[in-house]
């Protein structure tokens, strides 16, 4: 039984559409304006080109998902990397691999690789699960917004993966606090 952890290929294209869109199921039925619950396959190609789309294979078969965005979606409210598209094809529900995915693109990827202190991502409030499987993980609620398209309160929530990279990053923003304030 052996997992790979990589970047998406165009050629996987039709097996991400598929375990996207069966993942995406609830959020379909909560009636979600969420472009990855109805992507096509040319969406799918375009999240691969544009942004970096991370897979868990599983004996070769791409298990789950989760994209690094490389857009603007929340610059005016952090700077911290931005991921969304996670999903987990059905038949691999309940075996962890979703965890194990999130677990290794926060740290091999955002902490590691990219540099940051923190990892951004969105939900919505009314999804009956996600928000607070996110917050077991560790995310915590940053902002909250509603696009007034029917989705509701949508939360974007913050999960710190290099907390001492965090610590001297508030520490810094206190100090220009404390300098523009002696003015």
């Amino acid at each position: 039984m052996s997992e790979n952890y990589r970047l998406a290929t165009m050629q996987d294209a039709p097996r991400l559409q598929h375990v996207i869109y069966e993942a995406y199921i609830t959020i379909r039925e909560l009636e979600l304006h969420w472009p990855a619950a109805h992507a096509d396959l040319a969406l799918i190609q375009d999240n691969i080109h544009s942004n970096e789309c991370y897979v868990l294979e599983k004996d070769g078969v791409i298990a789950a998902t989760v994209t690094l965005s490389k857009g603007e979606e929340v610059k005016a409210v952090t700077d911290f990397p931005f991921i969304k598209w996670f999903a987990v094809d059905p038949s691999y529900q309940g075996a962890g691999l979703g965890d194990k995915l999130l677990t290794w693109v926060e740290q091999n990827v955002i902490r590691d690789r990219v540099g940051a202190a923190a990892v951004t991502l969105a939900t919505a409030e009314k999804h009956p699960w996600l928000l607070p499987m996110y917050e077991r993980r560790g995310y915590e609620k940053l902002h909250v917004f509603d696009f007034d398209n029917g989705d509701g309160p949508m939360h974007l929530l913050r999960k710190i993966v290099n907390p001492d990279l965090y610590a001297s990053l508030q520490l810094g923003k206190d100090k220009q606090t404390i300098g523009s304030s002696n003015d």
